[in-house]
């Protein structure tokens, strides 16, 4: 009886007080935080997010796509000024010819081929100065147009730079460079996070589907003695063979030599890796990067073999100056390719084919860093060894 009275005071206080806290909160109102401090938070999230793994990638295409907006307002009016100023230049020419033939009696052959020539002469003056601010032949404005205007803004900040499409008005110049400042660090970042990811990605994808897990057996060419004696040479005398049983490694550890701790800690160290591979441990041969790379190129060569009618030649010197970022220029996508729809899919297709690759690259170059880094330890390791049963 007493028990339930206790029972009953504790809960009745416990309820006063959840109903002290409940018209408590009613009372009190929340105090929210200050603008400047919501505006701080917001800021710092969105800072977090942006230089995520994803926030990177939408960064940089983003980056890239405001970029194509700002040279395609700023160059391509210029462009279009350029084309209209032709065909004037070709309407005013041809009339300038029909009136010398026509109006003008001029019955001296010498006389007449002078007066076409000099009318000639400052065609083709007026027609280079406008091939040198950017006219490409065309009636439309083909090159500054969006797609080619991104391809533009991702050769900017991959410092490829073909050379093909260039601003030529003085507000487009400051603005590449403006663009160029900002866009390389911001590439950089994003080579050096998509890298580091797909380098995981592919070391342990490698791991558990490309190596084979070695395992070991102990040698039975010793003679045998008691059971004592067996024992230790079994302990002592290894031999690495693989699934199928063929030698990989042997070693062999006189029972008479004791090794010190720490090499001992390295040796189980490795034996533990060899039976369970870490995918964070692994290292990626030399050859199956480069592998990698080749094969990229040579895809690479291929669809723009067919889609810009080049050789294969042609295609894989293109790909490979492209992902090097040598970038000459002679040969570029689109030259050959007179429709403007058909351009507009070659430069998105090139851009692309670029940020993938260039990312791909990045990856190769991370893991073959790691395997020359991991050759190089176990060189000197192996000397340490060496020098170390020499005394």
């Amino acid at each position: 009886m007493e028990g339930d009275r206790a029972s009953y005071s504790t809960s009745n206080r416990n309820w006063q007080r959840g109903n002290y806290r409940v018209r408590g909160g009613r009372r009190r109102k929340r105090r929210r935080k200050p603008w400047g401090e919501r505006i701080a938070d917001w800021t710092r999230a969105l800072i977090a997010f942006l230089f995520s793994n994803v926030g990177i990638v939408c960064l940089v295409v983003g980056y890239t796509i405001a970029g194509a907006f700002l040279f395609t307002h700023i160059e391509g009016r210029n462009n279009l000024d350029i084309v209209g100023d032709v065909i004037r230049l070709r309407n005013v020419t041809a009339a300038t010819l029909w009136e010398l033939t026509s109006k003008e009696n001029v019955f001296s052959e010498r006389i007449w081929k002078a007066k076409v020539k000099a009318i000639l002469e400052n065609y083709q003056k007026k027609m280079v100065m406008a091939i040198k601010n950017g006219y490409d032949g065309g009636e439309e404005n083909k090159r500054w147009s969006f797609a080619g205007a991104f391809l533009y803004s991702l050769t900017v900040i991959t410092t490829i730079g073909y050379g093909n499409i260039c601003p030529k008005t003085k507000w487009g110049k400051v603005v590449t460079i403006v663009y160029a400042i900002i866009g390389l660090p911001l590439f950089l970042l994003y080579l050096s996070n998509i890298g580091d990811i797909l380098a995981k990605s592919f070391k342990w994808t490698y791991a558990r589907c490309c190596l084979c897990k070695c395992r070991r057996r102990p040698l039975e060419t010793m003679p045998r003695g008691n059971t004592h004696d067996d024992a230790d040479v079994r302990r002592n005398h290894w031999q690495m063979v693989d699934i199928d049983g063929r030698e990989v490694d042997s070693f062999s550890v006189d029972k008479n030599i004791s090794l010190e701790k720490h090499d001992t800690k390295e040796e189980n160290d490795d034996d533990s890796n060899s039976s369970s591979y870490d995918p964070q441990q692994v290292t990626v041969p030399l050859t199956l990067c480069v592998a990698i790379m080749v094969g990229y190129i040579w895809a690479g060569a291929i669809l723009f073999s067919e889609w810009e009618d080049w050789n294969m030649l042609d295609g894989s010197y293109f790909c490979f100056v492209s992902l090097s970022t040598i970038g000459f220029g002679d040969i570029v996508p689109g030259d050959k390719i007179y429709a403007a729809q058909g351009l507009d899919l070659s430069f998105i297709f090139c851009s692309m084919y670029l940020m993938l690759g260039m990312a791909l690259i990045a990856m190769c170059f991370n893991l073959m860093q790691e395997e020359v880094i991991a050759k190089v330890r176990a060189f000197v390791r192996t000397i340490k060894y060496i020098f170390r049963c020499d005394r």
